[in-house]
């Protein structure tokens, strides 16, 4: 894919604080737990607090699209829709009761390797040398920040990371589809249909499995709900979107190397997750390896 030099640029800003904000989420989740609220009403609260700002976005770029649209692509949107935010999610939320933010981050960074393979599979992507190289250093950077956590190692936190993985794996398959519907809905339509179809699943699900507690939770947790609704999800989402627009979603989702850093950072300062010297080492990896591929030589001229 060639770019121009400020559509990369601009595309990777867009990147890295989509994904630092969206990175805030699993410590907003580790914040909440601490109120002893359960994954689902938590999860619910982020989605319907998120949900009347997608519902007006709809509404007023409903007459906007960028090319001929059927029910094929609906049916693929609402697809996407269940996986990228409505699985992805649930299973995030459900590890992080078990693992650290931190871990829990690291493993989520799976997902590049699984979108790069998904376009090269699926849509006949090629994978330049390039990008091989960018996602092996931020992946020797990632290892070696999280190394001393291996120690630490025992069941729940093998429960936690398999339930972290499926998600990242979902998110993987949203981010592939995603590059393929976007250019058809349009970055607004597509990121608003989206969330709100996986609104739809979340309620359904605490319909049916939930302990109908939404709404006798401390203000603190509805503070951090609203905070995951608007600063972790409607913003980062539509960025996300945006960058993805601009950059192709192997590119993209190479940049989230920096989550895992963004992530470790703040919780130092908001869970007192501990940094040594070794996790400072691995974090200086990661962003070499982003600032190798801001040096692609297929960024046009």
């Amino acid at each position: 894919m060639k770019y121009r030099p400020s559509q990369f640029y601009s595309g990777a800003l867009i990147a890295l604080v989509a994904i630092s904000l969206f990175s805030a989420k699993a410590v907003m989740v580790k914040l909440a737990y601490r109120y002893e609220v359960d994954h689902l009403t938590l999860l619910l609260l982020r989605m319907v607090f998120a949900f009347p700002f997608y519902v007006a976005i709809a509404f007023l770029y409903k007459g906007q699209h960028r090319g001929k649209i059927g029910p094929k692509d609906y049916f693929w949107l609402i697809l996407l829709g269940f996986f990228g935010y409505y699985l992805a999610s649930l299973f995030d939320f459900i590890g992080l009761q078990y693992i650290k933010a931190g871990l829990e981050r690291i493993i989520l960074f799976v997902y590049p390797t699984i979108v790069v393979l998904l376009n090269k599979w699926i849509f006949k992507q090629p994978i330049s040398s390039q990008q091989w190289w960018a996602i092996g250093i931020t992946y020797l950077g990632v290892v070696i920040t999280f190394y001393p956590e291996a120690q630490f190692f025992g069941e729940s936190v093998y429960k936690g990371g398999a339930f972290v993985f499926l998600s990242a794996l979902c998110f993987a398959l949203y981010i592939a589809g995603s590059g393929q519907l976007i250019p058809r809905f349009g970055v607004v339509r597509f990121t608003a249909y989206g969330m709100m179809a996986s609104t739809f699943f979340v309620v359904a699900h605490y319909l049916i499995k939930g302990d109908g507690q939404a709404l006798n939770q401390p203000m603190e947790v509805y503070g951090l709900g609203i905070a995951m609704a608007v600063l972790a999800t409607l913003v980062p989402s539509f960025m996300t979107s945006e960058a993805i627009k601009r950059l192709g979603s192997s590119t993209y989702s190479i940049f989230g190397g920096w989550g895992p850093v963004s992530t470790i950072l703040l919780a130092f300062f908001l869970l007192d997750e501990r940094i040594g010297w070794v996790q400072w080492l691995g974090m200086g990896v990661v962003i070499s390896g982003i600032a190798i591929l801001s040096k692609r030589r297929d960024i046009g001229h």
